[in-house]
């Protein structure tokens, strides 16, 4: 089968694969989608520690059942639109027995720790496999990235009293906006793309922030009347950001650390103290998670073009990487079709 291999960084490659069988209690999926992650591109820029070479990307899935294992419950049929929790859990952790299956020490994602769905076929236990006839398989693809950001939320328990500042406007921090403006919040979106912050502001922002044009405690300070948001979500993974969450965030505030930040950010710990901050990471998401985006996609059937600023085929994704590696900035979700 045809796949895509990351085979050292800055190098991506369309490879043949042996094709995948399935055990017994696994499933036989015939991908129609895959979208790029962040982690992949960290991945082909050699900065993702987690990842060994070489390494097939991808875990944002849409594809069919083509066959089920023996063991597989019979409601799991060939046909069937699906999409993956592409996360393992040992089930033994310490996290793992809080139920909070996300933050398993011993996780391995499909595309980091393991190969991942970038192929034509994909085998994975049926237990992982998410089924829903009415969302179109691009959606299906966007579900595990919008999971991301709905988590932090969910984390940072946002209520319609809160006043959420979101940092970057990719697919992650997307998914906070979304998910804090349905839990009633007034959202702030704050990026350095004016095109970003237009789509953050069709999917929910009420305020938006070019932090490069615009002065950004000034900003702030007349949104919150001076009292700086109550909630702060860091999704762009940058020092200077990961400061300015501190900085900015109110007093008895909660700041939510997703995004993962190339170097190591020092802050004044005079603000955590004096503030009384609580500071969360979040990490990956939780069934309820999926269940929560799947639901707003069929209610709310957001249009697709806000999401997806590019559709390539598996030939042309060595291509679009290293685009994408050039200008990152530019692209909130690239989907390759198999």
């Amino acid at each position: 089968m045809k796949a895509i291999e990351i085979t050292e960084p800055g190098a991506m490659n369309v490879v043949e694969r042996p094709m995948p069988v399935p055990g017994e209690d696994e499933v036989l999926l015939k991908l129609n989608y895959v979208g790029f992650c962040g982690s992949d591109l960290s991945t082909y820029l050699g900065k993702n520690p987690m990842v060994s070479y070489p390494r097939i990307p991808g875990h944002e899935i849409a594809a069919v059942i083509e066959q089920a294992g023996s063991r597989v419950p019979e409601n799991f049929q060939p046909g069937q639109s699906v999409t993956v929790v592409p996360y393992t859990n040992c089930g033994q952790c310490s996290a793992c027995k809080k139920k909070r299956f996300n933050a398993c020490r011993y996780n391995q994602t499909l595309g980091v720790q393991r190969d991942g769905a970038m192929a034509e076929y994909l085998v994975v236990h049926w237990q992982k496999v998410l089924m829903d006839v009415s969302l179109s398989s691009i959606q299906l693809a966007l579900v595990e990235p919008l999971t991301v950001g709905f988590h932090a939320i969910d984390n940072a328990r946002v209520s319609d009293i809160d006043t959420v500042l979101v940092f970057g406007c990719g697919m992650i921090g997307t998914g906070a906006i979304v998910r804090a403006n349905l839990r009633g919040a007034t959202v702030i979106a704050v990026d350095i793309d004016d095109s970003k912050l237009e789509v953050a502001g069709k999917l929910g922002a009420h305020y938006l922030i070019n932090s490069r044009t615009q002065d950004l405690h000034a900003e702030l300070e007349k949104i919150t009347h001076s009292n700086g948001p109550s909630v702060v979500v860091e999704a762009a993974g940058n020092p200077i950001t990961y400061k300015a969450a501190i900085e900015e965030i109110g007093f008895a505030g909660r700041v939510v650390c997703i995004g993962y930040a190339g170097d190591e950010v020092a802050f004044p710990t005079k603000l955590w103290v004096q503030k009384e901050l609580e500071i969360l990471g979040s990490r990956n998401a939780n069934p309820s998670d999926f269940e929560a985006v799947i639901k707003y996609l069929k209610q709310a059937n957001p249009d697709e073009k806000l999401l997806v600023s590019k559709i390539v085929s598996a030939d042309e994704a060595p291509q679009a990487m290293k685009e994408w590696a050039e200008a990152p900035g530019k692209v909130l979700k690239i989907l390759v079709r198999f």
